[in-house]
């Protein structure tokens, strides 16, 4: 049976040039880099080395970049060490549709005593910057909104937002765990204060991700324990992973424009031909979208029972983030379009990579109107009197 892998927004394979680049330390070089000796000096010139790639994808400054554990505790470090670092109870606002980190994280700040906006979004997924605007006033401390959507692959208006928050005092930062190496992301142009990033979704390892924070941006340490990231993130680094994310990015970036171009060239064609099935609709915004996301919804249909159906074909898919695949739950990122319980369980997401090749398209458009077909005739369902 052919198997296609088609949930690269939950996860990509590692890159053999990246395991490659990060055998040595997990093999020979394996010192501690806090420690004197020279084993220790290799590791820690294997960190300044990945700082470096790392800051030259961001176009920002190496001692501006934080390696983490992965997007979430970036995201952690940023939304509640800045909030704390400001030294006043104030307002956070964020999305409606952030990953739960965020939400979380901000969720926890309003228990602490802060007040807490969240923002709605559109039909498409998109925060309205008029709402922004209105939402502003010189009591909020952060703004966070992320950079493209992680279950339906949206665009946020980032320089627009960003610009609000700042011209009212207010720090601004961004998840942009799905985004990085997927749409430009120069912090040079891109003035937000902190951005979060992941190694595991540019096919590089998990485990680890990094924080940018713009020179000067108070933040406060949420662990405690050492000083390894300038106190920031304490805990002996997990060098073998932050190489790994180094080269995955150097790897993803140099070749993003011509890799995004063929992706998306499938993603339309995956689009177009599917959406020309009766009673199939296309969740967030046509074209302001990630270059590699699919995100349909299906009358008829429950998502879980068609990721079975297609897992059995050996395709590889999801109904919305890996993170809440556990959940009886429709994802809050679809409830929060407006769609219905039973519209929101009846998705279905598709995430290309520069591995998926046409042949891989056109089985999985071979084998997806027949998946669909099965469940609705067991229910008896015909979308045409729906």
């Amino acid at each position: 049976m052919r198997r296609v892998y088609l949930d690269n927004n939950a996860t990509t394979s590692l890159d053999p040039q990246v395991l490659e680049s990060m055998m040595p330390y997990l093999e020979h070089s394996y010192g501690n880099p806090s420690s004197l000796h020279w084993l220790g000096d290799e590791a820690a010139a294997a960190m300044t080395g990945s700082r470096g790639q790392l800051a030259s994808v961001l176009g920002c400054y190496p001692s501006e970049i934080f390696f983490t554990s992965g997007g979430t505790e970036a995201d952690n470090i940023a939304v509640l060490g800045a909030a704390r670092a400001s030294g006043r109870r104030g307002r956070i606002i964020t999305s409606a549709i952030e990953h739960s980190a965020v939400l979380d994280a901000c969720h926890a700040l309003k228990d602490e005593g802060h007040d807490l906006t969240v923002l709605p979004v559109d039909r498409e997924g998109i925060v309205d910057p008029a709402d922004l605007e209105q939402a502003m006033d010189e009591d909020v401390i952060l703004v966070s909104v992320m950079a493209a959507n992680n279950v339906i692959g949206t665009l946020q208006p980032l320089r627009e937002l960003i610009d609000i928050a700042h011209e009212h005092g207010a720090l601004f930062h961004t998840d942009a765990v799905q985004g990085f190496c997927r749409m430009p992301l120069d912090m040079r142009e891109l003035k937000a204060d902190m951005l979060s990033v992941s190694a595991h979704k540019i096919h590089g390892p998990k485990g680890v991700g990094a924080l940018f924070v713009r020179e000067g941006t108070p933040v406060s340490p949420i662990t405690f324990g050492g000083g390894q990231e300038g106190g920031l993130r304490p805990s002996t680094e997990n060098v073998a992973g932050v190489v790994g994310l180094g080269r995955a990015a150097s790897l993803a970036h140099s070749g993003m424009d011509v890799r995004n171009g063929e992706m998306k060239r499938l993603r339309d064609m995956v689009i177009d031909e599917v959406c020309g099935i009766e009673g199939v609709h296309l969740n967030g915004h046509r074209s302001h979208r990630l270059a590699n996301n699919v995100h349909l919804r299906i009358d008829g249909v429950n998502g879980t029972e068609l990721v079975l159906g297609l897992s059995d074909r050996g395709i590889a898919a999801s109904t919305a983030s890996a993170c809440s695949a556990s959940s009886p739950s429709p994802s809050h990122v679809l409830t929060a379009l407006g769609l219905s319980w039973d519209q929101a369980s009846s998705s279905l997401r598709l995430g290309l990579s520069h591995h998926t090749s046409e042949d891989d398209v056109r089985y999985l458009l071979e084998v997806l109107p027949q998946a669909v077909r099965e469940l609705r005739d067991a229910k008896r369902f015909n979308p045409t009197s729906a």
